[in-house]
């Protein structure tokens, strides 16, 4: 991999483009007011998508980059399903009838920590709120270090039927690094149990670029996971920000690979799952042949949203909890990212909106442009145009970044048709940026 390659495109700043414009440009200007009336224009017959961020963990990893709470006690988290539940009730009142819901995901955090009960009891209410599909995806992200049989029992009878690992790596060294000791014992018999009560959907999450990793233990760690046969992994770059993520200070940063080599650690371990069987989706996901995601790939129709890949065609998507992220017809909605503000304006009686966007017509042709790319490394620019009324020439026209990146061999354009050069996917977010129109200098 040519270093000089990777130090002209391949920068750490550039979005990851789950979302488009992303968070950066999000406004605080208009806030709960906007929520509710584009809340109330959504279509009653649409289906939606719900997304819970659970903020509590029990220990703190010093590699997390999301917005949680550490507590040893559960009373915290009591406190929190009842504001969670007047949140949605309060959602719930903008609609004259219940939402169809086709998917369901549960992230933190650790939503796990819910005692299997209370689990339940918030399905129940949240199923007299919603019109929740008999073959709605629930999916409920999992700590294995915390993981019981209770706990397994619980979200199999409150309907769960997908279940997402958190586990990094299997590295000792590293798993010491980061403050996440997670034996392979713990997570394997996590997926055991899972199974044994009908939850048979297993997602990895998995990481490089921590400390102390090599290629060898990347390696080792997509081993390691492939024999527990999860249906899908996620592979993620480790973002160092320790100026914005203050836990991340206590990682060593001259333990940290270097760019170059956090590059060979993804295509070792790419390599390693793509030998197993499994199909790469999009940058950084691996799917079985039969999972929904690798289906949906092959069909086209594969989407991003703020989890990642997904193949939830839902266009709407209601967020829920402290940092929330929500996407509605007109546009972006972010919920107060502390908890305290968070829980202050839903007990006040009012959505708990502190950001929003509204999309422009260019904002949704840009989005479909750079999700087609990350999705299927290619994109037919004049035709997503046409489809929104958009003249592709104030694209393609002015598009010196487009011309340099098909200079340097990242990309091939023929008539307004774009195709990332396979040897070069890794580069996808360099092409999908030149369509940024948010980013320091406008490059498109």
């Amino acid at each position: 991999m040519q270093t000089s390659i990777l130090d002209k495109y391949c920068d750490a700043r550039l979005p990851w483009y789950t979302i488009y414009p992303t968070v950066a440009e999000f406004s605080t200007e208009v806030g709960a007011e906007a929520s509710e009336k584009w809340l109330q224009r959504l279509p009653v017959n649409d289906s939606v998508s719900l997304y819970f961020h659970i903020p509590f963990c029990r220990p703190i990893c010093w590699y997390c980059g999301f917005a949680r709470s550490i507590t040893r006690r559960d009373s915290p988290i009591l406190e929190f399903l009842t504001v969670l539940r007047k949140e949605i009730d309060l959602v719930a009142a903008q609609v004259p009838q219940p939402l169809p819901v086709s998917d369901v995901h549960f992230g933190g955090g650790t939503p796990t920590l819910i005692e299997a009960a209370e689990f339940r009891r918030l399905m129940e209410f949240l199923r007299r709120r919603f019109a929740l599909s008999k073959t709605a995806a629930i999916a409920v992200e999992i700590d294995p270090r915390t993981f019981t049989l209770a706990t397994s029992e619980g979200l199999a009878a409150a309907g769960v039927n997908r279940a997402n690992l958190g586990v990094q790596s299997f590295d000792p060294i590293v798993q010491k690094s980061i403050n996440r000791v997670q034996s392979e014992a713990q997570t394997e018999r996590a997926v055991e149990t899972l199974r044994q009560h009908g939850i048979i959907r297993i997602n990895f999450d998995l990481i490089y670029g921590l400390p102390n990793q090599t290629v060898q233990s990347c390696v080792q760690t997509a081993t390691t996971a492939v024999a527990m046969r999860p249906d899908r992994l996620a592979v993620f770059g480790y973002a160092h920000v320790p100026s914005f993520k203050k836990n991340q200070r206590l990682i060593d940063e001259a333990a940290l690979p270097d760019r170059p080599a956090r590059a060979e650690q993804a295509a070792a371990m790419a390599n390693a799952l793509i030998a197993a069987g499994y199909r790469q989706i999009g940058l950084d996901h691996f799917a079985l042949p039969d999972d929904e995601l690798a289906l949906a790939q092959k069909a086209g129709r594969l989407r991003r949203n703020s989890l990642g890949y997904s193949a939830d065609t839902c266009n709407k998507v209601i967020g829920f909890g402290p940092s929330a992220i929500g996407r509605l017809g007109d546009g972006y909605v972010q919920n107060a990212v502390t908890a305290g503000s968070y829980s202050g304006q839903i007990k006040a009686g009012r959505l708990a909106t502190s950001k929003d966007y509204s999309l422009s017509l260019e904002d949704r042709v840009r989005a479909a442009i750079i999700e087609r790319l990350m999705c299927d490394f290619e994109v037919d620019v004049p035709a997503i145009c046409v489809t929104h009324g958009f003249d592709p020439v104030s694209f393609l026209g002015l598009g010196e970044r487009l011309a340099m990146l098909a200079e340097d061999g990242i990309m091939q354009m023929e008539k307004g048709f774009i195709r990332v050069r396979p040897e070069h996917r890794f580069l996808t977010r360099a092409v999908a940026a030149a369509f940024d129109a948010y980013l320091g200098t406008p490059l498109c």
